[in-house]
């Protein structure tokens, strides 16, 4: 499905100033650099996320961006028609947005820290898309087991924007809370990939990042502020040692993150039944896609069978009654039983193996048979 609002006639006609304006505060840069860069090849996409950097970033050190927890914010994927992009055989591109970590000892324990966050914050992800507020994004898509990542298509020839929220802040992952400038760093980083000759988004063609800090409502705007009169206060000399704030940030080329082909690559689509045969990394996804995220820890081990084997009293005992009926309900609701009579004509058939046979075939669904048969 995609999710194409319609525009008013001027934002087409002033598509090359909807661009030009998020690009103003970086053009003079750019013109210096021109004939540095000028047998370079050029990065097929380019990214601008709406919201200022710090005035208080001394020269040649990354910008950094301060936002605030579940507001909604840009991200603009540049028109080709303005940037000379490398070909793009396929009409579609796939991008990965995710947030991890910009300190390379909390990259190494990300799996440990998500895991905690998830626990304190059932239910919740780090990473939501705003869908309403996106322009030319086609199937957004948030993985119930990745709660700092989402992916989208889209459409390079034109203009596209899409809407993320951040809804954990940089002092969770801190093990002393001293406020929100104390706060661990985050990076926001943006994989795009394009169509194999499969149909599948696999090809790397770009990756670019930028780093972030995130306070609670409002904090952002103060510290922002802050800084702001901070550097005012200083002597004209050492005001040229600090960057400049621009109300935009632009996402600058970075290596790809090292799980962002798996996801990428991971086109198959999950099963909406449980199974017996559905691995405890099914039965988890399972349990997102139908709300009982917050007994997915209770539940971290257990396979398909294991859950099918459970009756209305134990997933009442362990679930408590509302949730424990519904899930019971929604196990046996989206698997019946069915059973037929099947006759196999199969030759050299030694003694026990019919019994074997029949058995298996009983507690076999019908999605099985077909797989399997």
């Amino acid at each position: 499905m995609l999710f194409c609002h319609s525009q008013p006639e001027s934002y087409h006609q002033h598509s090359a100033s909807y661009l030009r304006e998020a690009l103003a505060p970086f053009l003079k840069n750019e013109q210096v650099q021109h004939t540095m860069e000028n047998g370079a090849k050029r990065t097929p996409f380019q990214y601008i996320l709406c919201a200022a950097t710090s005035p208080a970033v001394k020269q040649q050190e990354e910008t950094l961006t301060y936002l605030n927890q579940g507001q909604s914010y840009e991200i603009r994927m540049l028109n080709r028609k303005l940037v000379e992009y490398t070909d793009i055989s396929s009409k579609y591109v796939k991008s990965i947005v995710r947030v991890v970590f910009h300190d390379r000892r909390l990259q190494y324990m990300e799996h440990q820290q998500l895991e905690g966050w998830r626990w304190n914050r059932p239910g919740d992800r780090i990473l939501d898309i705003d869908i309403p507020l996106s322009v030319g994004i086609a199937e957004p898509h948030a993985h119930p087991l990745h709660l700092n990542t989402i992916e989208f298509l889209w459409d390079p020839v034109k203009n596209a924007s899409v809407f993320i929220q951040v809804n954990c802040i940089s002092t969770e992952f801190t093990p002393r809370k001293h406020g929100g400038e104390k706060g661990v760093p985050f990076r926001i980083q943006v994989d795009t990939f394009t169509q194999n000759e499969h149909g599948e988004y696999i090809e790397h063609a770009h990756s670019s990042s930028c780093q972030v800090k995130v306070f609670k409502p409002k904090g952002a705007d103060r510290k922002l502020k802050t800084d702001k009169e901070k550097i005012d206060k200083k002597a004209l000399q050492d005001r040229e040692k600090y960057q400049l704030s621009h109300d935009t940030t632009m996402l600058t080329e970075c290596s790809p993150w090292p799980d962002a082909l798996s996801l990428s690559s991971s086109s198959s689509t999950p099963s909406p039944h449980l199974l017996p045969s559905s691995s405890p990394q099914d039965t988890q996804q399972w349990l997102h896609r139908h709300r009982f995220t917050p007994f997915s820890r209770l539940f971290s081990c257990f396979s398909g069978a294991d859950l099918l084997r459970m009756s209305r009293d134990d997933l009442i005992q362990i679930c408590g009654p509302a949730d424990g009926i519904r899930l019971f309900n929604t196990i046996k609701g989206r698997n019946y039983k069915m059973q037929c009579d099947i006759d196999l004509v199969v030759p050299h058939l030694v003694s026990g193996t019919v019994h074997q046979l029949h058995v298996a075939l009983r507690h076999m669904q019908t999605q099985e048979l077909r797989h399997r048969y």
